[in-house]
C-alpha cells in the first residue's frame, strides 16, 4: 500500500510534463521527480495495513454504539481486537491485553445471538518481547439458551398413530439394486419391483423419515406399508 504526498492544493505533485513542442521531458529532471516522490512516500507493511483496517471497523462500531445501536458480530470483534492492539501498543502486559479485550464490549451491547457466534477471538499482537497470540474464549459471555443452533424440544404429547398398515411381498426383477425412500408413494416406485400396486395405493414404507429400503437384483422382501396421513391420500393425487 502506498500513500503519496499531496501538494497544498490537495493534488499529487505533478510529473515532469513533455514540452509543448511534443519533445520528451528531460530524463534527468523526470528521474529526480520520481526519486523525490518515492523517498517521501509512506510505505506500510501488511501488519500496518491490517491494523488500519481493524481501526476503521472499530471506529464505525464505536459510532454505532454511541447512537444506541446494538452491534453485530464483525463490529464486536473489531472493537475487541482494537482494544487489545491499543493495549499492546501502550506496553501493557499479556494479562492486561487479555483484560482489555474481555472488557471492550458488554453482552448487552450486541444483537441477540452474537455471543453464540463470537465464541472465540484470536489475535496476534506485537508486545515488547515480540509477537504474541492472544486467545479469548467466550469474550461476550455464555450464549443465550435460545441462540443460534439451539434445540427446542416440543412439549406436546405424542399423537397416537392409528393409521392403517399393510404387509405386502415385493420382488425385484431388475439387474440392478433398487432403493425406495420412506415417504415416496409406494405404488409409483420403480416398475421393476413387482407387487400388488393397487393394494399399495395411498401407502408408503413404514420407515422413519429419510430411511430407505433396498432390494438386490432378484431379491424378494416382505415390507410393511403405512397409509399417508391427512385426507388427500398419496401426494400428487
Amino acid at each position: 500500500m502506498w500513500i503519496l504526498p499531496l501538494s497544498q492544493t490537495g493534488e499529487l505533485y505533478p510529473m515532469a510534463a513533455p514540452h509543448r513542442r511534443g519533445q520528451l521531458a528531460d530524463v534527468e529532471t523526470r528521474d529526480r521527480v520520481l526519486a523525490a516522490r518515492y523517498d517521501a512516500a509512506m510505505r506500510l507493511t501488511a501488519w500496518e495495513e491490517e491494523r488500519l483496517l481493524i481501526f476503521s471497523a472499530a471506529e464505525l462500531a464505536r459510532r454505532h454504539r454511541e447512537r444506541g445501536l446494538l452491534l453485530n458480530a464483525p463490529e464486536a470483534v473489531a472493537l475487541i481486537c482494537d482494544a487489545m492492539l491499543e493495549a499492546a501498543r501502550a506496553g501493557a502486559t499479556y494479562e492486561a491485553v487479555e483484560g482489555a479485550g474481555a472488557t471492550a464490549v458488554d453482552a448487552d451491547q450486541v444483537l441477540p445471538g452474537v455471543a453464540a457466534i463470537v465464541d472465540e477471538v484470536r489475535l496476534e499482537v506485537l508486545m515488547d518481547d515480540g509477537a504474541r497470540l492472544v486467545v479469548l474464549h467466550a469474550p461476550l459471555g455464555p450464549p443465550e439458551a435460545d441462540g443460534p443452533g439451539a434445540v427446542r424440544f416440543g412439549s406436546r404429547d405424542p399423537v397416537p398413530d392409528d393409521r392403517e398398515r399393510r404387509t405386502i411381498e415385493v420382488r425385484n426383477e431388475s439387474r440392478r439394486i433398487v432403493r425406495v425412500s420412506s415417504h415416496y408413494p409406494f405404488e409409483r416406485v420403480n416398475h421393476r419391483l413387482v407387487f400388488d400396486r393397487e393394494a399399495a395405493s395411498g401407502f408408503r414404507l413404514d420407515l422413519p423419515a429419510g430411511s430407505t429400503e433396498r432390494w438386490a437384483p432378484g431379491e424378494t422382501r416382505t415390507v410393511t406399508l403405512v397409509r399417508f396421513g391427512g385426507d388427500g391420500g398419496s401426494p400428487g393425487r
